[in-house]
This record gives C-alpha cells, structure tokens and sequence, in this order.
C-alpha cells in the first residue's frame, strides 16, 4: 500500500461506515446544467489580490503589543509625574505601575477580547473590551488602595482611567478596522473547493458567517449533478480545468470537501492535485463548530487534515520577513559602490540596458521578473521565456558578463525583488520560465518539483551552496538540485537561513569551476 492508499484508508476510518444503500452525496445538488472553461473567468474576478497579505494572527498580536505599550507608556508617564523614576526609585513605589499593562493584558484575555471575529457585533467586542480592561485595572486599584496610602492610590487609579480609556479607543479603532479588512478580504486567503457536496455546502454556509476564507469556486468532474452555483459561489467547471487555470498560482489553498468515506474518490483527487505547490486540505468535520469560540480558518489548516504540504507557521514567516527586510536593506547600502561600477561596467561593455528582468516561476507558481545584471548580449526574448541554457564558452556572454557570472555579482539587484516580498534572501532559486534538461522541460522530470514552490525563491540556496548552482543540463542534475531545494523546504529555519547566508560567499567564490 503506498503512502497516499494508506491516508485514504485512515481517513476513511475518521467517517461513518459508508451504507451501499445510502443515496449518493451529491443528490440533492443534482442540475443539468453544465459549465464550460470560459466560465472560470466568474472565479477570476473574485480572488483578491494582495501582495502583501495580512495575517490575522499577526493582527490580533499587533493589538496585544499596542495594548501593552499603550499601558506601559501612561504607567511610566503618571510615574514620571509623581516625581519617581523607574530606575531609581525603591520597588515597592514602581511596583503598582509596573503591573497595570500585565493587569489589563490579563483582564481583556479573560474576557475574550483578542478573539477576533467577523460574527461577533462591534458593541458585543466593545463591551467585552470595557468588561476585561475594567475588571483588571480596578483589581490593581483595589489592591493598591489596601497596601498604599491615600494619595499614592489617587495616582494609581489616575493611570488605571486613562489607560482604561485609551485601551478602549485602542479596540474601537482595531475591531472597526478588522472589520473593513475582512469584508475587503484583506485577511482571507483565496481558496477553492474541490467537491460540490454537501460538505462543501456546510463549509460555504458556515465561511458566510465568519468571512475568514476568500472562497473563489467550486470544481467538480461530475458536472452533470453539479449545481451552477453553491451559496453564491460559482461552480467553476471540472478538475482538469483548475489544473490548467492561469489564475491558479493566485489560489493560496485547496481545500478537498468530498467525504473520506469516498475512499476510491478521495485517491484520486489526492494523487492528482498534490503534485501542485499549493497546500491541499481534506476537511473531515464540520459538525459543532461554533464561529465564536473556533476559526474557520485554523480548522482548514488542521495538521490532521493535511494530505500535502503543511500548516503555515506564521511566527516564523513573520521572522523571515523582517530578516529579508533587515539584510537586504543593510546589503544593498554596503554593496552600493560595488552596484554602481558593475552597472557603469555592464553599461560600458556591449549596447543594450544594464539590467536584464526574466520572467521566473516564485511563490505558488507566480510568475515572477527577477532582476538581474544583464551577462549576455542584448536579446529581449530572453526576458519572456528561457530558449537555451549558458553553456561552457557561451558565445553570448560578454567579457563582464563571464567575471559577474562567476563571482555572482549579476544576482545582487535581486536585493530590490527582496524587498518587494517577491523573493527572499534564502530559498531556492527561481527558475526561468521554459527552462529544459535533455529536451524535456525541468517541472516534468520529478514529480514533485512544484513541492519547491511553497516557499518563495531566494538569492541563495541550500542547492547553490553544496555545488548545485547554474544552468541543470541533465536529468541527474535536475534530480539533484529538486532533492537539494526539498531538504531546505523541509528543514528551514531562521538560524538554518543564517547559516547558508554565511557560507553562501566562500562556497560561491571558491566555485570557479561551475559554468554560469
């Protein structure tokens, strides 16, 4: 039994026991209507485009650090008022304003005042807010009036109201925000349905309450029983078609609703769609989720639930994009100099512009232009799609070009594609659009070389340092370079990135050896 027969099979042990006298899933659904390709046009207009997507996550932790320093701030500034200082002053006087930002932190969690959601009325959170911050500050007031004299405690409850107040225009703001956001679909990720179930229907009913996914469509080879639309949501057309999808590189994750007692079904599904870059989901229940208390969202990316890729681990996507921020920013000023003579350099050698942008394959297969000093004499059909690989003596390079190849000094303008979050300064490298080995284009000779497209391309790489860098003329070679790109997927880390950062130099410069 392969791997995927055996997820099919304790899947299927996670559902009733199928009943052969059981009326098929889909029959209540069940149209004559039929959908064409041309219609998947209806699901292009409803994905979001976001270059820069927000987490909500990451807004609900943005409001904790803006409560906290909010309190912390009019603590230290009542402090500074009373004529004390924080550094200098005994303990027992910084104590009681030392903890109001820990006694409201602790007062809104309480209160549920962080959970974030679409359902829950504005007045609802606001006075949940008031509720939380309220309860927590006024224990700190209670405690200090019982430890503390008179007019210290005037001071204490002074603080506690105008941090009361400021928490309280602080959600008022966020909660109004996140609101815009969601319904703009800011925060939700695209997704497709694949399988126009019942389980489809439960999720598109339950996502109407919540809006936390962007759902664009609904796919599904059995037309015939097909509705037109599910819940508003267009049925889009059969699975061949989302395999071809131009939009598709725009779809975050794909989410397979057909029941795991479906064993035969799921599969195939399962062995058609994992060989794409995007996180594909099986979701097993729905039954008892409450929008109050669960997301939508985290039940989508169960780990249970995944049947290729894995679940996002935002804290360190979130620490990668700073790091790429941070360096690329300190490299771009440091290598300024030598940016400014290979340009003048390039500029001065053949006719023809000093930067060469090639359309790459990035993130989810996104198509990308990666900027790059121009190495080669002018040829702007390059730009568009690869026709042939450098070879050894390449004709087509220049003089310039040969010594910024091989020093890969041609690859520093990628810093600018770093900083538009198009790139990352780690990760593997993106490869031209048309790229071949051996007369056959790289993405078909291993199965699962769109695996290496879940994490966005870098400048350099796990590849690049253990010898794999520059055009793959063989089959081996591009085994060689997917199996490289694949262990950095699956290990990466920051201090993993760090590390290739740092060796990424002696290794690429003590390579003269490698044709670019």
């Amino acid at each position: 039994m392969n791997e995927t027969e055996a997820m099919a099979e304790g899947l299927s042990r996670l559902a009733e026991p199928a009943n052969s006298n059981r009326p098929d899933e889909t029959a209540h659904l069940v149209s004559t209507a039929t959908t064409s390709p041309a219609d998947l046009s209806a699901g292009a207009a409803r994905i979001q485009q976001r270059h820069h997507p927000i987490n909500r996550e990451l807004l609900r932790a943005a409001l904790k650090i803006v409560d906290f320093a909010g309190a912390a701030f009019i603590a230290w500034f009542t402090l500074y008022l009373t004529g004390h200082s924080l550094l200098y002053s005994p303990v027992n006087l910084v104590l009681p304003f030392a903890l109001m930002p820990f006694a409201l932190r602790w007062g809104l969690k309480a209160s549920q005042s962080y959970a974030l959601s679409y359902a829950r009325p504005v007045t609802e959170h606001m006075i949940r807010a008031a509720i939380g911050a309220g309860y927590g500050l006024a224990a700190l007031c209670a405690a200090t009036a019982l430890l503390y004299g008179e007019d210290y405690t005037r001071w204490v409850m002074g603080a506690a109201y105008l941090t009361f107040c400021a928490s309280i225009g602080i959600h008022a703001h966020f909660i109004v925000l996140f609101k815009v956001l969601t319904r703009n679909g800011a925060l939700s990720e695209n997704v497709v349905l694949v399988g126009a179930t019942p389980n489809a229907q439960r999720l598109l009913s339950r996502n109407d309450e919540t809006r936390e996914l962007n759902i664009v469509g609904v796919f599904d080879d059995r037309l015939s029983r097909a509705p037109k639309s599910m819940a508003g949501v267009p049925v889009l057309g059969r699975l061949d078609d989302l395999m071809n999808w131009e939009r598709l590189p725009d779809i975050d994750r794909i989410v397979v609703t057909v029941t795991s007692d479906a064993r035969h079904r799921v599969r195939e599904l399962i062995d058609r769609l994992r060989v794409l870059p995007q996180r594909v989901v099986l979701l097993l229940d729905l039954e008892g989720f409450d929008p109050e208390t669960e997301s939508l969202a985290e039940i989508a990316r169960s780990p249970a639930a995944y049947v290729s890729g894995a679940p996002d681990d935002n804290r360190r996507a979130t620490v990668k994009r700073v790091a790429d921020i941070v360096f690329a920013s300190l490299m771009l000023v440091a290598f300024s100099p030598i940016l400014l003579i290979t340009a003048i350099a390039v500029k001065l050698e053949s006719p023809g512009p000093i930067l060469f942008r090639q359309r790459r394959q990035g993130f989810n297969n996104q198509v990308i232009r990666v900027w790059k000093f121009r190495s080669m004499r002018d040829n702007p059909e390059a730009e568009e799609r690869m026709s042939q690989q450098t070879v050894s003596d390449d004709a087509r390079v220049t003089r310039v070009g040969r010594i910024i190849r091989a020093t890969s000094l041609d690859e520093l303008p990628q810093l600018i594609n770093v900083l538009r979050g198009e790139m990352s300064i780690v990760g593997p490298r993106p490869h031209a659009i048309g790229m071949t080995a051996e007369n056959d284009e790289v993405q078909g000779i291993v199965g699962d070389y769109a695996h290496r497209h879940r994490v966005k391309p870098g400048i350099t790489g796990w590849a690049q340092v253990n010898g794999s860098r520059g055009p793959v003329h063989t089959r081996e070679e591009v085994r060689e370079r997917i199996r490289l790109d694949m262990e950095y997927v699956n290990r990466a880390s920051f201090w993993f990135d760090v590390f290739i950062m740092v060796i990424t130099a002696p290794c690429l410069l003590g390579d003269f050896k490698r044709q670019r």
